[in-house]
């Protein structure tokens, strides 16, 4: 049902009711139109941008450092100086912004945690507007959840310092416009809790912390740049009080660490290394290029060459400017039956943590809050009692271009076994995104939009370039349509004829088949599926 409501040029679509205008008041309208109208046009090139450096790529030119900003990472700068709360970060947890996973996540001993509005949370309006809610509530300390069992839920007395991950760049929030034309979800997601909140953080001694996903260059860093600058005239808000993390997430970003981190350097404390979606980026990126073709994603580790130099760079940028170097997700889940798992779930964490820290490496994110203590441990043997390693500047390392760029380094070892996990996993989490779950656990992995991407971005590689698995077989469109419906017939022998179209497994089946099968690489799946989450609220 279409509920609608306008004001002069300004139209929220599905779902406008009185709790809703709690938050959607006429001054915090106001504010998100301001946003939109000084920022909305910059956005938009930008994304024009991105697609015009994808068609150099394309056509044979290869990312490298640019040699217009070379004198900024010639020069002897630092980011301002990061506030007390954040000084501590060796273990970050993530999580959607559900009620129940807010609490859990405020309460689950980490340093921080960070209210994810984007991969881990599925968009619907609902979703969007009650976590806006919940984060309102949580803030304020007049939170709580009661299960239909009867255990509650509410905030310690302790509680770990919270973070938000806006939706990036790409994504529009279309049920809320503007002259009619749909709000940047970044700018939605940032103006409304920015808006109500901003003032109350400072009031409890702390401010507005947010993560930004997506960023394909410095550009994208000086529009947040902007829109933080602006925010804070438009509120009071001392210049400086807003602070970000950025997460390098895309190859391109990775060219451009230290411009990033010049641009926002009033507002910036660290960089994090989103290794899931910068391996999709790799993908996206190089997609036409058949010596960019990647294994397995099991095989994709931090210790391949160029993920390696990826980190590397990564790090030694950062502590050269003052900056925390954030590592990886730890994307376990630990089993509630199987004591095996669980052992070799800690074990694989312990491995990964070390390694991060001994990089050189500040603090690391993890998905559940079992894993805590095991990545503290990593941290708090290297470290001690220090809250980080700054002073571990890398001196010794040097990373050109040719090191990112060695994709070739991780092989290409593709087996059938690779390619039924990514078919599996892509549409149980298409499946899981459809439903309005936008983090979802899946073989004991927290699975969400960047692991998806990987999945469906692999599989139309392969496909495009008439890859060999290991067994000499050719990965082609037969060969992949005959998986995809016997692991269809398995989540249907899984679930029920009933399950298997309530839980929306046919849908996202067919959604599956139409990204890796397409002649054009689509660029994001959420664009392809948000339109039947769009008219379903």
């Amino acid at each position: 049902m279409e509920n609608t409501i306008s004001q002069p040029l300004v139209a929220i679509r599905n779902g406008y009711d009185g709790q809703h205008s709690q938050l959607l008041t006429p001054a915090a309208i106001e504010f998100m139109v301001a946003l939109h109208r000084n920022f909305e046009e910059t956005r938009r090139d930008l994304l024009c941008n991105r697609m015009e450096r994808q068609r150099d790529i394309n056509n044979g030119q290869m990312p490298d450092f640019l040699p217009e900003t070379e004198w900024i990472r010639s020069a002897d700068w630092k980011v301002a100086s990061t506030p007390a709360d954040l000084q501590n970060r060796k273990v970050e947890i993530t999580g959607p912004v559900d009620r129940k996973m807010i609490i859990n996540g405020l309460n689950s001993g980490a340093n921080v945690y960070m209210a994810d509005f984007e991969d881990a949370t599925s968009p619907t309006w609902e979703n969007v507007i009650e976590g806006q809610q919940n984060l309102y509530h949580a803030i304020r300390r007049k939170i709580d959840f009661e299960t239909p069992e009867g255990k509650s839920y509410k905030l310690n007395d302790k509680t770990a310092v919270l973070m938000v991950r806006p939706r990036g760049w790409h994504l529009d929030e279309n049920h809320f416009q503007v002259d009619g034309r749909s709000i940047s979800a970044s700018l939605f997601d940032f103006g409304l809790y920015f808006f109500h909140n901003a003032h109350e953080l400072i009031r409890r001694g702390t401010a507005p912390y947010f993560y930004l996903p997506k960023l394909e260059s410095h550009l994208e860093a000086r529009l947040w740049n902007q829109v933080f600058e602006f925010a804070q005239e438009k509120l009071g808000i001392p210049h400086g009080m807003v602070k970000c993390t950025v997460l390098i997430e895309t190859i391109l970003a990775a060219f451009e660490m230290d411009e990033i981190l010049f641009e926002l350097r009033d507002h910036i404390t660290g960089l994090n290394a989103g290794r899931w979606d910068y391996i999709f980026s790799i993908i996206k990126k190089f997609r036409l290029n058949s010596r960019f073709i990647l294994p397995d994603r099991s095989q994709v580790t931090m210790r391949v060459p160029f993920m390696h130099a990826y980190t590397q760079l990564l790090v030694q940028t950062c502590h050269k400017r003052g900056a925390h170097a954030m590592g990886g997700m730890a994307a376990f889940i630990p089993s509630r039956k199987d004591e095996d798992v669980n052992l070799m779930t800690f074990e694989k964490v312990k491995e990964d943590k070390d390694f991060e820290v001994a990089n050189g490496f500040d603090g690391t994110w993890v998905a559940h809050p079992d894993l805590i203590a095991v990545a503290r441990a990593s941290f708090d043997k290297a470290l001690g009692d220090k809250p980080h390693q700054k002073y571990n500047l890398l001196e010794d390392i040097d990373i050109k271009a040719c090191d990112l760029l060695n994709i070739p380094s991780a092989q290409n070892h593709i087996t059938e076994q690779g390619i039924r996990l990514n078919i599996n996993v892509g549409i149980r989490y298409i499946a899981s995104w459809l439903n309005g779950v936008g983090a979802a656990a899946i073989n004991n992995l927290m699975e969400d939009a960047a692991t998806a991407e990987i999945s469906r971005a692999q599989v139309w590689q392969w496909i495009r370039h008439g890859s060999i698995m290991a067994n000499w077989k050719l990965i082609d469109r037969a060969y992949v349509s005959t998986i995809i419906e016997e692991e269809k017939e398995k989540l249907r022998a899984e679930v029920g004829e009933e399950g298997f179209h309530k839980e929306k497994f046919l849908l996202a089946s067919c959604l599956f088949s139409e990204l890796i099968f397409a002649k054009q690489f689509p660029e994001f799946l959420t664009l392809l599926a948000y339109p039947y989450i769009q008219y379903n609220d």
